[in-house]
């Protein structure tokens, strides 16, 4: 048994989902391991991880749209606002979704479906640098 671990950072380009599949698959896929487990996690409150259909933007589009409505950027609802108003519904927005993600290794590559892919999805209307902690255990 094998386990790898690294660090990569994303540069956002502000809010929305932004797709990280071929990056995280590169890394993957070049430890040499058939059979595993690749965990990523993220190390921010402010963001998160989905995995979701890399079809259509329309999918984007409109699950960045359905979380804009569902948690509202009105600062009389808050008493966090230290870093402007899209700050306490950022957090919301990543408390609902995903911090983490396992992702099985199957011959050597991702176990993802034909229209999966991995999303940073980015809460917060700013360019972010966001790290995300990769760990890959396998043989």
């Amino acid at each position: 048994m094998r386990q790898v671990t690294t660090v990569l950072t994303v540069n956002t380009p502000g809010a929305g989902l932004h797709e990280i599949t071929e990056g995280v698959r590169s890394w993957a896929e070049a430890q040499a391991i058939g059979e595993g487990l690749l965990t990523l996690f993220i190390r921010h409150t402010s963001a998160s991880l989905v995995i979701q259909e890399n079809a259509d933007p329309a999918v984007r589009h409109d699950l960045d749209a359905f979380f804009h409505r569902l948690v509202a950027e009105d600062t009389r609802l808050y008493l966090h606002q230290d870093e402007g108003p899209d700050d306490m519904p950022a957090h919301i927005r990543a408390a609902l979704t995903a911090s983490h993600l396992s992702i099985p290794l199957l011959a050597g590559c991702l176990a993802l479906g034909t229209w999966q892919g991995i999303y940073l999805f980015e809460h917060r209307h700013r360019p972010h640098p966001r790290q995300l902690v990769l760990h890959l255990l396998g043989e």
